[in-house]
């Protein structure tokens, strides 16, 4: 088969497409002939060597973590799926510490896939799983919010900002959206954002404070990080909570922890890692329940052929709005 190969050298210049062989389906695994890949944030850190945490899978490696296409093998002690059933990948260690779905065939466990929703298209399908799940727990990691409360989303218009965005307004909260690109912002709204402002203008803060009458944020769904935390930070009303899901800017500088204090601010990491597949099965139900009740849908920024990786990740480097993808299957 065709895989985009990583050696392990820091950079998207390391991504080399050549030959590697078909993956087998062992216990309780499936092979999937990939049709469309999405790329994420995650498998750009991991390739540039930024990964928040140690990642050293064997080399080379094949990077990838969502994934729609057709079960092609059935290992020993599958039940529930059979060859020629359509699956997409909800979420397993592909691409991680094992081969993932930047490649014409990936093995997967059984219990890591969930079927089509519905009326989605396969490229919707493809890049929905993470995104979603992400936005969902830093949506609900804290108690419950109450209704209408105040969620700005941070990086709005990538993949994670989009899903949250949906999301929080399906859950009935005022959305307040980040992004800098004036048509980003329009079309944020009419995804369910009830205001888009600019980070880099000067007064989007006091913007912000107008625009709520003087009300604070309730939680901020944060992907950014960088120089924007501390001013993310300045929105929050008392006891109000942010998820961090992305560091997209870097690191955050001269970070003064006594903007906390006075009303009393929570900061907390989202991370999917830790919950079992059964925890992340449930999360993605839960989410499409909610998804259900305003009808909203992925949303595909640009598919690129199989054989444009690196261009596809300089679109994912510029700030899409929504997800981009690979068409693995001429």
């Amino acid at each position: 088969m065709k895989a985009w190969l990583w050696d392990g050298s820091a950079g998207v210049d390391h991504l080399q497409l050549g030959d590697a062989p078909n993956p087998a389906a062992k216990q309780g695994e499936v092979v999937l002939e990939v049709d469309y890949a999405a790329l994420n944030p995650a498998d750009l850190y991991l390739a540039e060597r930024r990964y928040p945490y140690p990642v050293n899978p064997p080399l080379p490696h094949v990077l990838g973590r969502d994934g729609v296409g057709t079960i092609v093998q059935v290992g020993e002690g599958v039940i529930g799926v059979r060859v020629g059933d359509r699956r997409t990948i909800l979420r397993s260690q592909a691409g991680v510490f094992r081969w993932g779905s930047f490649a014409q065939r990936v093995s997967i466990p059984a219990e890591s896939l969930v079927e089509i929703p519905p009326g989605w298209t396969d490229e919707e399908a493809s890049c929905a799983t993470l995104v979603y799940m992400a936005a969902y727990r830093a949506l609900t990691m804290w108690e419950p919010l109450k209704p209408n409360s105040v969620v700005l989303v941070t990086g709005a218009s990538g993949g994670v900002g989009v899903a949250a965005v949906q999301l929080a307004a399906a859950m009935g909260h005022t959305v307040v959206a980040l992004s800098r690109d004036e048509d980003k912002q329009r079309r944020l709204k009419e995804l369910g954002a009830a205001f888009a402002f600019n980070p880099h203008d000067s007064h989007w803060i006091k913007d912000v404070k107008d625009a709520l009458n003087s009300r604070g944020v309730d939680l901020a769904v944060d992907n950014i990080g960088g120089k924007l935390f501390p001013e993310v930070i300045a929105t929050m009303g008392e006891l109000g909570r942010i998820s961090l899901v992305g560091e997209l800017a870097g690191p955050v500088p001269n970070f003064d922890t006594g903007t906390l204090f006075s009303r009393r601010l929570r900061i907390g990491a989202m991370a999917l890692g830790y919950y079992t597949p059964e925890e992340t099965r449930t999360i993605w139900h839960e989410l499409l329940s909610v998804m259900a009740k305003s009808g909203a849908r992925p949303q595909v920024d640009r598919v690129f052929p199989f054989e444009e990786l690196p261009d596809a990740f300089e679109r994912l480097r510029s700030g899409p709005m929504g997800k981009v993808l690979l068409r693995v299957k001429a």
